[in-house]
This record gives C-alpha cells, structure tokens and sequence, in this order.
C-alpha cells in the first residue's frame, strides 16, 4: 500500500486529520506545513463502501468493492444514501448505519496511525449543510466509534468555500455559490464571508443526483445500441464471475467519462459481449444533460431565494468529481451568469479547506446562524432545528464526559432563519416596509377623516379599509414586490383626496 510521506517526531503533537466522508468516495488528508492526501491503498479516493464478512466483520474501501462478486447482498456501495436509516440488512446480519460509517472512518485513522505513528489528536469531520441535528449526531457517533472522541464537524460548503479563498480575493460581505458535484450527490449552497469565517446563507440538494446517475445513463445508452445476450450477466449478475465483469465494465465507464473531459472519444470494451463501443463527449452530454439540469434548478433556486444583492456574489466555485465534465460548468455558466472556477483536484476540495474553516470557527467563541434550509425538501435533507449546534450534539454523544471541541457556529447545520418579529430586532428590508406601512395607516385614517368631515361617503371608507387589510397581507411576503406595491399604494392613498 502506498501512503502520504509523513513523520511524526515523537514529543510533537499529531498533525491534524481531516476527513470529508462523501457518499461515494472518502477523502482524507493531513495538515503540517500544508494539506497532505493520506493516501489509502495507493489513492487519495477511499471508496465509502463496505461490505459484510461471513465472521461479521466489515471490510471496507477497495477490499470491499473487490469483495462484491463474493456475494452483493452482504455488500453497500453507498452508506452515506443510508444515513436516515437505523439498521441496514448485509447477508443475513443487520448492521447498524452508524457500525457502517465507523468503519470507513476507522479504516482512514488506521492508515493515519500506520504513517504518522501515534493516533489523530485532532479531527474534522465535514458533512452536507443541509444535514440537521439527528444527522450529525449518526456521524458523531460513528466517530466515536472508530476511536475519534472529539471530532469538530464543518459543512461541507463552509470548507469549500475556505479552499476558494486561499486562492482567491473575497471581501468580507461578498458571497460564494458552491456546487458540489459529487458521486452520488448534489449540493449547492450559498456562502456569504464575513468578519470570522463564512456563513451558509442558503443551501439545498439531491440525494440521488451525482456521477452514479451519469454512469447509468451511459451504461443504458449503450445497451440501447449494441445488441447481444449477454446483457443480462452484466445488468443482473448472478455469477462471481459476471459480478467481476460488471464491476469492470462500469470502471471502464468511468474511466472513459474521465477521458472524455479531455478529449472528444473514447473507447470502452463490453465484457461478456466482447466487442468494442465508441463514445464520443458529445453523447456523453447528451445523455448528462437531463441530470446537470437537474443541478441548475437547484442552484437557480439557491440563488433567487437567499435574497442577496447579485452584485455581491463574486464567483461560482465547483467542487466534486462530477464538475470535471466540461458540461456542467458550461451550464451552470449559462444558468446564472457566474463564472466557475474548478481546480485541478475538485474532490479533494472539501477536505483541504476544512482545517482552516475548524480553525476559523474554533477562534470564533459567539455562536451565529449559518444556514437557512429552502423550503423545498423533497428527499429529507434538512431537518435542523433552532438553536442547535455542534457542541450539543457531541455532549449528546459523548456524555457524561465534559470535554468536547467547541464547535461552532458554522457546524451548525442548516435552520429556519428566525423571524424578526420573535428577535426584537428588524433587518433592513422589514424596517423599510413598517415604515412604509405607518405611512399607509397615517394616511388612511387622514383620508378618513378628512371624507367624513367633507363627503361623509362610506364607500370612500370600506376602500381605504381594504387598503389597510392589503398592506398588512403585503407586509407578511416580506420580498422587494412587497415594498414597491406598498409604496405605490403609499402614493394612491396620499393623492385620492385630491383626485
């Protein structure tokens, strides 16, 4: 097995571990001097997948994939798509969701023990924006678990957006969109900088919307165009040996799709079928069109309801192994006018940004609101509640011990934005329209009274009473529309006496 070249002096204090568990892939990586990948079985990527032993033990990464053709009932690619899950069913034992994250994590402080030579003093661990409470706690414990007592958790956004801006200018005030495109999923959320950090400031995703999705597309495409009998060995494997020939015919995929971000062909080769297929970028986009559409009504929505000034947001930073495909940069361009920036490493992202945003919100004692969840939630990835953070849940998970690593604000997952009217407090955009809506009232009942001392019309009086009613309704949309229809109202109710 290959690994990161990394020493540890002893005396000195373990160089920090950072872990960004993705649904399909795991990334992890140590922090000295710079972000070093820890390299699993020769590879940044550690697959998140784990599979069932016959004795119960669970194996996870590239022995787990490799393990499949065993027997694919004891095996699960993706543990992470099972978050919402008490127990999960391999062979003929349940295991429980969090056994299964601990694994993957375990695997990944073993590696770093085996380099570094002592165990991880310090870890952080990422996780959606959109995770709530009960999510973050399964990852918590799993944590504590795999031997990691005190994880600080970051979203994942948060530490995307802190890799963006070692690398680039962001202004305290100015926003982000990060879209990350992973294996299994997308995430996109809007991050504002401020003086301590970052804050999420909108968030949503799909569960079920990633480079899975695009390598099925393209696995069906094929069968559409090449015909032969040995497509059901490779669709429903009922044989080891068929199971090993569609694990490689769905590496050859990703291989080719990889291949195709830099060129315009590739070929693949059907096992089983024995034959050689073309597949050209432009069928690739094809096919990937339907699903990075998908993605840009998600960010589009992001972008309409967080309800920032556009003239703040500076960039769109693309994040995941799935914005490699020039597709999905060339789209989300088009959908919202942002240039993209995508790295060399975009799955690496997440996990070489984390450290500074854990040390960033370790420095940041106040506790302050990160994420507003959207409201639409159609697969269950919110689920956050007020006032909850971090540190709550690792006292949860870690009682009775005292001692946890105080999260922050940041790790605080999304919540509903608390109302003004619940604060005492008004941001800018509601103090305008109460102000508006004085004026309103002012000058209704001037109106009213001036009627009945010149007119005495009791028309004249139910309208301005419907105008009344109108501009409280107004006042609950709380949107620019609300503000100007107020003002306009404003002014018809200031000239009618005088029409």
């Amino acid at each position: 097995m290959g690994s990161s070249c990394i020493v540890n002096v002893t005396g000195v204090t373990s160089p920090p571990l950072v872990v960004d568990f993705g649904t399909s892939h795991t990334v992890s990586g140590i922090h000295q001097t710079g972000f070093t990948p820890l390299l699993i079985d020769g590879s940044p990527l550690l697959p998140s997948a784990v599979f069932a032993e016959a004795d119960g033990t669970l194996t996870v990464g590239r022995d787990a994939v490799n393990s499949v053709r065993i027997d694919p009932a004891r095996f699960e690619p993706t543990p992470k798509r099972r978050i919402d899950d008490r127990t999960v069913l391999l062979g003929d034992r349940e295991f429980s969701v969090t056994d299964l994250i601990a694994a993957v994590l375990r695997r990944v402080t073993d590696e770093y023990r085996r380099v570094v030579g002592t165990p991880p003093t310090s870890v952080t661990l990422t996780h959606p924006a959109a995770w709530g409470p009960t999510r973050r706690l399964v990852l918590v414990d799993a944590a504590t678990t795999a031997g990691i007592n005190t994880p600080t958790l970051v979203a994942e956004p948060i530490a995307a957006a802190a890799h963006f801006a070692h690398n680039h200018d962001v202004a305290t005030g100015s926003a982000v969109v990060v879209a990350d495109f992973g294996g299994g999923t997308f995430d996109c959320s809007l991050v504002r900088r401020t003086a301590t950090g970052f804050d999420v400031i909108t968030a949503d995703g799909h569960d079920h919307l990633g480079g899975i999705d695009v390598d099925e597309a393209v696995v069906t495409h094929i069968r559409s165009q090449v015909d032969g009998d040995g497509w059901s060995r490779l669709v429903t494997p009922t044989t080891p040996s068929d199971r090993r020939h569609r694990r490689s015919l769905y590496d050859d995929v990703r291989s080719a799709k990889e291949r195709l971000s830099r060129r315009e062909s590739a070929d693949l080769y059907l096992p089983v079928l024995d034959r050689d297929v073309h597949l050209t970028r432009r069928e690739l986009e094809q096919l990937a069109t339907p699903l990075v559409e998908r993605a840009t009504a998600i960010t589009q929505a992001v972008l309409r309801l967080s309800d920032v000034d556009p003239s703040t947001i500076i960039g769109l930073f693309l994040v995941g192994g799935g914005s490699r495909m020039p597709l999905a940069a060339t789209m989300l361009h088009r959908a919202t006018g942002l240039a993209p920036t995508v790295v060399d490493q975009p799955e690496t992202a997440v996990a070489q940004g984390a450290l500074s945003a854990a040390s960033r919100l370790r420095e940041t004692p106040s506790p302050r609101r990160t994420a507003q969840p959207m409201q639409h939630d159609p697969v269950g990835r919110s689920g956050a509640t007020p006032d909850t953070s971090s540190a709550d849940i690792m006292r949860a998970a870690s009682a009775p011990a005292p001692a946890v690593t105080t999260p922050t604000p940041d790790t605080i997952a999304p919540q509903p934005q608390t109302d003004a009217a619940h604060t005492g407090s008004l941001s800018p955009a509601p103090k305008r329209l109460w102000l508006v809506a004085i004026l309103i009232l002012l000058n209704t009942l001037l109106t009213i009274v001036y009627n009945n001392h010149y007119y005495g019309s009791v028309y004249l009086d139910v309208f301005f009473g419907f105008v009344l009613l109108t501009s409280a309704a107004l006042l609950l949309v709380r949107r620019t529309v609300a503000l100007w229809g107020c003002v306009i109202i404003n002014i018809l109710v200031g000239v009618w006496p005088w029409v």
